[in-house]
C-alpha cells in the first residue's frame, strides 16, 4: 500500500523534438510481468514486445490509448532522432531548431561554401566545353552532302524530264504524252508578222507555190494562244509531219495534199471541216487572217481521238561550256527571191541564230501586239530534189541527201534520211551516228542544191 504512494527515482525525460509526443511513464508496480523494466528505467524503444494493458486504477482509457499509440510510433521517432539533422531535409528549414538547421547547412556545404561553388563552376565549364567540342567536331554539311566515317553521301539529283520534241526540260512526263500538233503558217508579205512561230519546237520551211515560202510549225511543249495566219497544206509538209505522228491544222490544200491526207491516214484538222476551232481577225483581210490557238486545236484533237504522239526525237545536247571557234556566224539561204530569201546571224550570247528575211529581222507578234525576232537554236539546210507540178512545188522528202547543221556558230556536214512516210527525219555524221542538236527550237529549210546555202 505504501508503495502505491512512493515514487521511484525516474530518468529525466529529454525535451521532445518538434512534433514529437512525450514518452509515457510506467511505475514498477504496473510493469508487465516478465518485462525487462527496472525501477527508474523506461521500457526500451528497441524492444517491440507487446505490453499488457495497465491494471492501475489511476490510468484512464484515454491514457491507455495514448500509451498504445506511443508504443507504435516511438521506434520510428527514435530512428528519426538517430539520423539527426538529415531528417529535417523534408521540413521547412525556417521551422528548424538552431542545431538542426546548422546540421542541414553542414550537410549541403560539406566542403565549405567556396569549395563547393568552385566545384560546381568547374563541372559546368567541363560539361559546356565537352558539348562545344562535340558540336565543332561534327561533320560539316556542305553542298547538299553528308559526311560520315563511311565516306561522303551525296543525295541523288532530282530527275530531269526532257521534251522529246525540243530536248528542253519540261515540268513532267505528261508533256511528252500530249499530241504533237502541226500548224501551216503563211509567209506572204501580207501575212507578216506571223504569230506563235517563236514557240514552235520545230519549223520546216519550203516553197509552197509561185516562189512563196510557207512554214510547218510543230508544237508539243508550248501552248500558244495566238497562231496564224493559217494557210493550205502540201504533200511534203504532211510527210514531214507524219514522221512525228502529229495532227496537222490547215485551211484546205492542194488537190494532191487533200487526197494524200485521206490515203495516208493523216490526222486531219482541216478548217473546212472544223470551223469552230478557227476564227478570222479583223485587222487583216482574207485569206491572210485565219487564226487559231493550241487550246482550240487540242480540244479538236481530243474530240477526234488523236491521243499522244509516238515518235523518236532527235538526239540532243547541252550548249557547250566553251564555245568553239565560230566558222558560221552569217548564213544565207537563196530560196526564191529577195522577199523570201532567209538570213541568219549567230548570236554568241544566246548561242542562237537571229533570223531575217527581205532584208529585215523576221518578227512575230503576240495577241497584245508585242513583237519578237525569231531566234532558233539550230538551223539545218536540207538539200533535196525539187520540181514543179503545175504551180505547186514538189520535194522528194522520202529518201536521203546531204545537209549542213549550223549550231554553236559552227557548220557541220551531215546526212539526212527519211526511209518511209511514218519514220522520222534523221541526221547523221560521217560515221553514220546521230548528230546531237542543241536543246531548243530547230529550223529546217529545204533547198534544191548545196549552192543555195552560203555561210561565213
Amino acid at each position: 500500500m505504501i508503495d502505491d504512494f512512493i515514487k521511484h527515482p525516474e530518468r529525466k525525460q529529454k525535451k521532445p523534438l518538434a512534433n514529437q509526443t512525450p514518452m509515457p511513464q510506467y511505475s514498477s508496480e504496473h510493469a508487465p510481468v516478465g518485462s525487462l523494466y527496472r525501477p527508474g528505467q523506461e521500457p526500451s524503444a528497441d524492444k517491440h514486445e507487446e505490453l499488457p494493458e495497465p491494471q492501475s486504477a489511476f490510468h484512464t482509457p484515454e491514457a491507455i490509448a495514448q500509451a498504445e499509440e506511443q508504443r507504435t510510433t516511438e521506434p520510428s521517432e527514435r530512428v528519426e532522432q538517430a539520423v539527426g539533422s538529415m531528417a529535417v531535409a523534408h521540413q521547412d528549414t525556417t521551422a528548424m531548431p538552431g542545431k538542426s538547421k546548422k546540421a542541414f547547412l553542414d550537410w549541403h556545404w560539406r566542403y565549405g561554401r567556396k569549395t563547393t561553388v568552385a566545384i560546381i563552376v568547374v563541372a559546368v565549364v567541363l560539361i559546356g566545353g565537352g558539348i562545344a567540342a562535340a558540336y565543332l567536331n561534327q561533320p560539316k554539311n556542305q553542298g547538299g552532302t553528308t559526311v560520315s566515317k563511311r565516306g561522303v553521301y551525296k543525295p541523288p539529283k532530282p530527275k530531269v524530264i526532257y521534251s522529246t520534241l525540243t530536248g528542253l526540260p519540261v515540268a513532267d512526263e505528261g508533256v511528252n504524252q500530249r499530241p504533237v500538233t502541226g500548224v501551216m503558217i503563211e509567209n506572204s508579205t501580207d501575212a507578216r508578222p506571223q504569230s506563235g512561230m517563236n514557240q514552235a519546237g520545230i519549223v520546216f520551211e519550203a516553197i509552197a507555190e509561185g516562189g512563196i515560202t510557207r512554214f510547218l510549225t510543230l508544237y508539243q511543249d508550248s501552248q500558244p494562244d495566238y497562231l496564224g495566219p493559217v494557210r493550205s497544206v502540201r504533200p511534203y509538209y504532211i510527210q514531214w509531219c507524219m514522221g512525228f505522228d502529229c495532227s496537222i491544222a490547215h485551211v484546205g490544200g492542194s488537190p494532191e495534199a487533200l487526197q494524200s491526207l485521206k490515203q495516208w491516214g493523216g490526222k486531219d484538222l482541216d478548217q473546212f471541216a472544223n470551223s469552230g476551232a478557227y476564227y478570222r481577225i479583223s485587222s487583216r483581210y482574207a485569206p491572210h487572217n485565219m487564226y487559231t490557238s493550241m487550246a482550240a486545236l487540242n480540244t479538236l484533237e481530243t474530240q477526234k481521238g488523236f491521243g499522244a504522239s509516238s515518235y523518236t526525237g532527235f538526239a540532243r545536247k547541252d550548249d557547250p561550256k566553251q564555245k568553239p571557234a565560230a566558222n558560221a556566224s552569217s548564213i544565207d539561204f537563196a530560196l526564191s527571191g529577195v522577199y523570201f530569201n532567209a538570213h541568219f546571224d549567230y548570236d554568241a550570247a544566246s548561242n542562237s541564230y537571229k533570223r531575217s528575211q527581205a532584208g529585215a529581222p523576221h518578227m512575230v507578234v503576240d495577241k497584245a501586239g508585242a513583237q519578237t525576232q525569231l531566234q532558233p537554236k539550230v538551223v539545218v539546210a536540207l538539200f533535196m530534189q525539187y520540181s514543179l507540178n503545175g504551180k505547186y512545188s514538189v520535194y522528194n522528202v522520202i529518201g536521203s541527201g546531204q545537209a549542213i547543221i549550223f549550231q554553236d556558230g559552227v557548220a557541220t556536214a551531215a546526212t539526212w534520211a527519211k526511209t518511209d512516210l511514218k519514220t522520222p527525219l534523221t541526221l547523221t555524221g560521217a560515221d553514220g551516228k546521230p548528230l546531237a542538236l542543241n536543246r531548243g527550237q530547230t529550223w529546217f529549210t529545204a533547198l534544191s542544191d548545196a549552192g543555195k546555202a552560203t555561210y561565213k
